[in-house]
């Protein structure tokens, strides 16, 4: 499986230490986020990821910023998207279970690498649970 993953300056860090630990669980990524420390705007990178996911291209996302806020509105522009910040177990959980995310959102200022590498699979390895909850994720696009 692919995985899109995307980080401005504040989770370059975390965007190594992850894509490390995908590749070597068998996955491939494509890395679209800044490889520096250099402050950078983050919709640069969270565009092509979210792209990737509302165009079916890859079934899940990743993207890291500071607080995860602007990473999540951005990707929550695109069609088919339903990108949710995680920075618990639970919430990751959740997020995953109800909601039917496809990218993970996560808050390098208020998680650990190590917490974040957790976020992640415990992401990719949490089904939706449907039933009550697909009438729910059905209403959240706006029809044009």
């Amino acid at each position: 499986m692919t995985i899109s993953i995307g980080n401005d300056h504040a989770g370059t860090e975390y965007k190594q230490a992850i894509q490390t630990y995908l590749e070597s669980k068998g996955f491939t990524v494509n890395n679209y986020g800044t490889n520096a420390n250099d402050s950078v705007d983050y919709p640069d990178f969270v565009h092509p990821v979210a792209a990737d996911v509302s165009e079916s291209k890859v079934k899940f996302g990743i993207l890291i910023c500071g607080s995860a806020n602007g990473v999540a509105m951005t990707a929550n522009k695109h069609q088919k998207v339903r990108a949710g910040i995680c920075w618990t177990k639970e919430i990751t959980e959740l997020t995953r279970q109800h909601n039917n995310a496809n990218i993970c959102c996560i808050p390098a200022r208020f998680t650990a690498i190590q917490q974040a590498i957790q976020i992640v699979d415990i992401f990719l390895n949490t089904e939706f649970e449907g039933g009550r909850h697909q009438k729910r994720v059905d209403k959240i696009p706006i029809s044009c």
